[in-house]
């Protein structure tokens, strides 16, 4: 028996729209559900389709964002509204528009969607490529993000009594809203894999960033080099991630799927392909499947090679969410064959280093041994 998706489609969300100049252009979701459809993903019996949750409770995003900020972003998308000061708005990076208020709560109601179904067993995956809002901070809007729709859902998910959440960020900027607002909660081990904060936008998520002083090792940071390739980035994402999530044991995976890592990508400086891409998402769905009892929320995030990249490698994860792969054939002809560090690493080779600096950060506040040649 195939375990059951839901897919959140709904062109509402394309209301979340910064203008005709701004780099998150909503006409990357809306050609990813064309080719979703077009692929015919949608028609088979183990998939279920909804829109955002229409009762979904606005309170929800109190549980994230403070009193203040909501009034600020309600202000400067009213007709006649204006930007207040110091909460992110009005910048080059989230220019406000009219209704963006509720714009920015309908993805965070779609995202809700997908988890809830998850929560309640109604289906095995959830899927949301129009969320996704990664830097949102609790009092300020940041890098494209007005309300951070992946905490909003994780914090409902703590309120219903799950313990321990494994969220998994592969945007080549670092999950940094995410990290912020879980910062000091050990059930929520937020990972991310992103270029360095050293050559791109936030700047943060150094590996020496742990966590909180209650949760120690559950930010984990895998931060690479410019220009990283399709084998350098795997070998990293599979020589830190597994083994944490085997010892943290989730009972969610939540994964954020920017795929702004790509070769062609005007905003990043990585190398990465789309077979490249492909490869970490199925990772994230075989680890789902291991580690998770198969329970798997799933989102967009970034991505700004808007016709070439985007739209297919988010129907790569949409095929991949449903169990459906053999549908779907766009591809790079890419080599992501890679050598997996736990067989041997090199002190000599700059993304070794990488991985073993993530994992001496934190391998020992878990009781694991960071280097791999230590156990034989």
């Amino acid at each position: 028996m195939v375990d059951e998706t839901l897919v959140v489609v709904d062109r509402r969300l394309k209301a979340y729209d910064f203008g005709p100049n701004h780099p998150l252009a909503p006409i990357r979701v809306m050609l990813t559900y064309d080719n979703i459809e077009s692929h015919s993903l949608l028609d088979a019996e183990h998939v279920t389709t909804a829109e955002m949750a229409e009762d979904f409770d606005e309170h929800l995003i109190r549980s994230v964002h403070t009193d203040e900020y909501i009034e600020a972003v309600n202000t400067a998308g009213a007709a006649d509204g204006h930007a207040m000061p110091g909460f992110g708005l009005a910048s080059l990076d989230v220019p406000v528009f009219e209704g963006m208020h509720q714009a920015s709560v309908n993805v965070c109601a779609a995202t809700f969607a997908a988890t809830r179904a998850v929560a309640r067993a109604d289906a095995m995956h959830g899927l949301n490529l129009a969320g996704g809002l990664h830097h949102a901070m609790p009092a300020r809007a940041s890098g494209f993000c007005v309300y951070n729709d992946i905490a909003v859902s994780i914090s409902w998910l703590l309120s219903q009594g799950i313990e321990r959440i494994a969220y998994i960020d592969v945007d080549a900027h670092h999950g940094d809203g995410v990290e912020a607002i879980f910062w000091d909660d050990p059930r929520v081990m937020t990972i991310s894999i992103h270029e360095s904060g050293k050559t791109l936008f936030p700047g943060t998520g150094h590996v020496s960033d742990i966590g909180g002083p209650n949760a120690k090792g559950f930010a984990v940071n895998i931060p690479l080099p410019a220009g990283v390739d399709d084998a350098a980035w795997l070998r990293a994402f599979e020589g830190v991630v597994p083994v944490l999530l085997d010892d943290f044991k989730p009972q969610i995976i939540f994964s954020q799927h920017g795929c702004d890592s790509h070769r062609d990508d005007p905003l990043t400086h990585m190398n990465l392909t789309i077979d490249g891409q492909r490869a970490s998402y199925r990772l994230i769905h075989e680890w789902a499947h291991t580690f998770a009892l198969g329970k798997w929320i799933a989102v967009g995030g970034g991505g700004y090679a808007l016709f070439d990249v985007v739209p297919k490698i988010w129907t790569h994860l949409a095929a991949i969410a449903t169990h459906q792969e053999e549908k779907v054939s766009f591809t790079e002809d890419a080599n992501v064959e890679y050598a997996r560090f736990d067989d041997g690493w090199d002190p000599n080779n700059e993304i070794d280093r990488c991985i073993m600096a993530t994992r001496r950060a934190i391998f020992p506040h878990h009781g694991l041994i960071a280097d791999p040649s230590a156990a034989f």
